[in-house]
């Protein structure tokens, strides 16, 4: 069976090559510093600081980055210099002893359909972490860290790298292989800082579809996995340490809120019911597939489950069909119910087994971005292990179309209960943030409403509205995940803000719309 999931409408993407313009014209006698000194500006963070976008870190978006837009308003102020580690090409990709271990960035092209689509960027990458860049630098942003690695030593050490017990990106600009990013931030003496991080601490989690593991009640960061979600109190500790240190140097600064990761069209964009009966590759096959359902749904009736009922209707779209590890597994009763009504028990135990979890998805699912690819393809894997078993191919076939007879798996899907864990680490780990800002008499800054607002209907700025609508929003890039300059731009004007407020500064905000969106041309370099 072809794919047959919605399509992206033809796009018309505005960007412009224009420098970044202020919304104020510049006169450095007229801005004041207040109370605060941006002398020396250090950021500390993850992917969001270091000005990751489209799936990669490269020279482009670390120089649109909102730690170094926001440096270039401090100027005005008497800021100093901020340097960056910037990689090496605005490829992105990463290389290891010559090894890519790091994919290249995204670009929009266009397929052969005249559809535009996301690509990898191709071309051999020139950046390799064994070259570790000469520091000191005032970003220290690293793309992957959660709270407690910018205190874990060894963050940085090239040999922890295949083990995962390092991270590539610092391993590029550590000052030593047993540093800990917050060391090396702290050891710049800096006058003012930002400090952005937590979002990693959910974010893979609810990425992979929630394939981790929820660690609340877990204070052992080191017996995580790389999708789990860290415990509240692990994150209070290690992020009061963190502010404590860097307060320690006498330094002023800036403490930013978690956004809701569900919000972020990685997760809103694909729709749960991209099921069409007006596309021809599905539509025919509805009365067959609701026949053969009717047996299944009879069945789950009978147990006591009918809100398990799978049905495609033929005057509207329809929800794809997931697995739910949060069902009671009633394969073993399934399986029984459906010999009693008469099914040969090799067919019967097939479905036992594969719509023991299954029902159609809600609105309250969440479908990350990836699915849109494998939604009405065929299940490679489940065809071979069907074929395995002896079912004759053309059946075999019939019982693997993704989402619709072979039920999405959990990567594939964001439940309920799933985006419970999110809301209630995210909640918690927000209470922490905002309580030290207060307690350290810092600024704080609630980037959680701002991305609310933009994914509510958008944001206006001078010039137009900036959105989360993928691609065409304006405020996220390829990767669904992280900013576009034009989104790290309304990132520096809402830090900027609440800095004025904090400190009394009169640093002036910069024209969002002078910034770019999505990349849509393969000449970069």
């Amino acid at each position: 069976m072809k794919k047959y999931i919605y399509t992206l409408a033809a796009l018309a993407i505005g960007f412009t090559s224009c420098e970044p313009e202020l919304d104020n014209p510049v006169d450095e006698n007229f801005y004041t510093a207040g109370s605060a000194d941006f002398t020396n500006y250090v950021a500390v963070g993850n992917s969001l600081t270091a000005g990751f976008a489209d799936s990669a870190l490269y020279i482009t978006g670390q120089n649109d980055s909102y730690p170094n837009i926001m440096a270039q308003q401090f100027e005005l102020v008497g800021g100093g210099e901020f340097t960056q580690p910037l990689m090496a090409d605005n490829l992105g990709g990463l290389k290891s002893s010559g090894m890519q271990i790091a994919d290249n960035r995204l670009v929009l092209s266009v397929d052969a359909n005249g559809n535009p689509a996301p690509s990898v960027l191709a071309g051999d990458p020139a950046t390799d972490i064994s070259n570790v860049l000469a520091g000191p630098f005032n970003n220290v942003g690293v793309p992957g860290a959660k709270s407690f690695h910018l205190v874990a030593p060894g963050y940085g050490n090239v040999q922890g790298v295949p083990t995962e017990e390092a991270n590539p990106y610092y391993v590029r600009f550590a000052s030593e292989p047993n540093a800990t990013v917050i060391g090396d931030a702290v050891a710049q003496s800096p006058t003012f800082f930002t400090l952005w991080i937590g979002n990693n601490d959910v974010l893979s989690f609810a990425t992979s579809g929630g394939l981790g593991v929820d660690q609340t009640g877990n204070l052992d960061p080191t017996t995580y996995g790389g999708n789990d979600i860290t415990d509240p109190n692990v994150f209070a500790s290690v992020y009061a340490n963190q502010v404590e240190l860097l307060v320690g140097t006498g330094a002023k600064g800036a403490l930013i809120n978690l956004p809701d990761v569900t919000s972020l069209p990685y997760f809103t964009t694909v729709p749960f019911a991209p099921l069409s009966p007006a596309n021809p590759d599905f539509g025919p096959l509805i009365p067959t597939l609701n026949a053969t359902y009717a047996q299944l749904n009879g069945a789950f009736a009978f147990l006591g489950v009918p809100e398990r009922s799978i049905s495609f209707a033929t005057d509207a779209a329809s929800a794809v069909v997931v697995k739910d590890e949060s069902l009671t597994d009633i394969s073993t009763q399934l399986t029984q119910v459906l010999i009693g009504g008469g099914i040969d028990p090799t067919t019967a135990t097939l479905y036992g087994q594969q719509y023991g979890q299954a029902r159609q998805a809600t609105a309250s699912d969440l479908l990350v971005l990836p699915s849109s690819g494998i939604i009405g393809q065929l299940n490679q894997e489940r065809f071979d292990q069907l074929l395995s078993f002896g079912v004759p191919a053309e059946t075999a076939g019939q019982l693997a179309v993704n989402g619709v007879t072979w039920p999405l798996e959990d990567r594939w899907v964001l439940t309920t209960s799933e985006q419970a864990s999110v809301t209630a680490a995210q909640t918690s780990y927000n209470a922490t943030i905002q309580a030290l800002a207060q307690q350290n008499d810092l600024a704080y800054v609630d980037a959680r409403s701002v991305l609310q607002q933009v994914a509510g209907g958008g944001l206006p700025f001078d010039g137009g509205v900036i959105t989360s609508e993928y691609v065409t929003g304006g405020g996220f890039s390829l990767d669904g995940v992280h900013p576009t300059p034009r989104g790290y731009a309304l990132t520096a004007n809402t830090i900027i803000d609440a800095i004025n407020a904090k400190y009394g500064s009169t640093i002036p905000r910069v024209n969002v719309g002078e910034y770019n969106t999505v990349t849509i041309s393969n000449d970069v370099n």
